[in-house]
């Protein structure tokens, strides 16, 4: 029997996430109603790395009444969490387990873009899709989840240590998704050496936090991980540019609180000075401020 998922949330991720699984389960995405229309009227269009096609699933601005789902994915912005999360930061499966003890943590890191209502481009993958019991490890339900998806052709792994495949991604967001969206860049360009210099300082504070969170990362210290960001992580997105620029581009607020935001608040906690980190998130929040074209309301 086919298993019927809820995509919530669904923008550009969670869309392309449920065209996929479309053609291994009955799925339903709940959207804005302009993707509703557009996907209604002619379908999804996914192009890039993932394929290329049109898919046609069950779209709507609410849950259908009554239904029931086997596996709930939360692709929403960090800002509207309130269950499978595909969400960037820290703290979402937190707030997500207060509602229930079922949580399973998903870690994307792979590029999409907007092109129309209902069409995306999947631009760059810098690793697998990771999946796994939040706080740690895997079960039945998530290595049958991991079977579906990777049976629906996305890239997969199942892994026992959620928080730690979270912070690692979060070291990502944080050093390249608002730096390339206040300098308008594409990631490749910011291996300039003066914003490496930025990135060199976020990477190396958000490091301490997590030293002072007692996590252990896959990098043995900020200089190992920077090498991997500089050699495998960044020539595999270079073309990318930053969702968080897409977000300002459209005039919504950002994941910003989540990912160096949460930075700054672990290390407000343990009293690990953040500045960079500060820094970013002061000039995302001004940059929000705004608006869409960037000279206010």
């Amino acid at each position: 029997m086919r298993k019927k998922i809820l995509v919530l949330g669904a923008g550009a991720v969670g869309l392309s996430v449920a065209a996929k699984l479309s053609a291994v389960a009955d799925v339903h995405a709940v959207c804005w109603k302009v993707s509703t229309d557009a996907i209604a009227a002619s379908g999804f269009r996914m192009t890039g790395i993932w394929g290329e096609g049109t898919f046609r699933f069950s779209a709507g601005e609410t849950v259908p009444a009554g239904a029931r789902y086997d596996y709930i994915f939360i692709a929403s912005k960090s800002k509207d969490t309130d269950a499978i999360s595909l969400q960037n930061g820290i703290g979402n499966e937190e707030i997500i387990a207060l509602y229930t003890n079922r949580v399973i943590s998903g870690m994307i890191i792979t590029g999409f873009v907007w092109k129309g209502d209902a069409a995306v481009y999947v631009s760059v993958e810098a690793g697998p899709m990771k999946l796994g019991r939040f706080p740690a490890g895997v079960d039945e339900p998530v290595g049958l989840l991991a079977g579906l998806v990777r049976a629906a052709g996305i890239n997969v792994d199942a892994s026992p240590a959620s928080v730690v495949e979270l912070w690692a991604k979060t070291l990502y967001n944080c050093a390249l998704n608002p730096l390339g969206a206040v300098m308008d860049v594409p990631y490749g360009k910011l291996a300039d050496p003066a914003s490496w210099r930025i990135i060199t300082g976020i990477v190396r504070e958000a490091f301490a936090v997590t030293e002072a969170e007692k996590m252990t990362l896959p990098w043995k210290n900020p200089d190992e991980y920077l090498a991997f960001l500089r050699t495998v992580q960044l020539p595999a997105t270079a073309h990318h540019r930053s969702s968080m620029l897409q977000d300002l581009e459209r005039g919504k607020k950002t994941e910003i609180d989540f990912t160096n935001g949460a930075v700054v608040a672990k290390g407000t906690e343990h009293n690990v000075a953040t500045p960079y980190n500060s820094f970013i998130v002061d000039l995302i929040q001004f940059r929000e401020s705004l608006g869409a074209r960037g000279d206010g309301p």
